[in-house]
């Protein structure tokens, strides 16, 4: 593999990507695009890939539904980051899917109550959690990131009254 030294800035028109390269099929797969505008997430359920999402901020809307977004199988080093862009708190849920407890989360999401003013910590259990609620959020800030080809590093902040949930499928 050849590295490359730049003296001085680096421009792209598209972007930077992340990939890898199978060493018995030669197939190339991305990882994350750095550097692309943010998405504004439809108010649907979306199943969400590495090409397309990765990398940049996700903004979820305030919704007419609770919405589900599943991730795509975890490539090491996938990163997707969902950030609440409504006007005033939400009345629906969004859901984070990692599809299976196989691919589990492991971390936690700090919870601010609109309530009584209490934070708080929300932990994931760290062997079969693959699904992550986060409950009317007014504000929320979501980090997830595929730690291997398995299970995804999760972290946050949710501001809200009722706390995250983590869940099994």
């Amino acid at each position: 593999m050849a590295n490359t030294t730049f003296n001085g800035p680096v421009r792209s028109e598209n972007g930077f990507k992340a990939v890898t390269k199978s060493t018995t099929t030669g197939a190339v797969t991305e990882i994350t695009t750095y550097g692309g505008a943010p998405i504004a997430l439809d108010d649907d359920d979306v199943t969400l890939t590495n090409a397309t999402h990765s990398g940049r901020v996700l903004i979820v809307p305030d919704g007419t539904q609770d919405n589900t977004y599943t991730l795509p199988s975890p490539v090491a080093g996938a990163m997707f980051t969902f950030v609440y862009g409504g006007l005033a708190a939400d009345a629906t849920d969004f859901f984070v899917d990692a599809g299976s407890d196989t691919n589990f989360f492991i971390g936690n999401v700090a919870f601010n109550d609109t309530d009584d003013g209490a934070a708080s910590v929300v932990f994931s259990d760290g062997d079969s959690n693959s699904k992550l609620q986060v409950n009317v959020p007014g504000a929320a800030v979501i980090n997830i990131m595929a730690k291997d080809d398995t299970n995804w590093y999760v972290w946050g902040s949710v501001t809200g009254a009722t706390a995250p949930a983590f869940a099994d499928q």
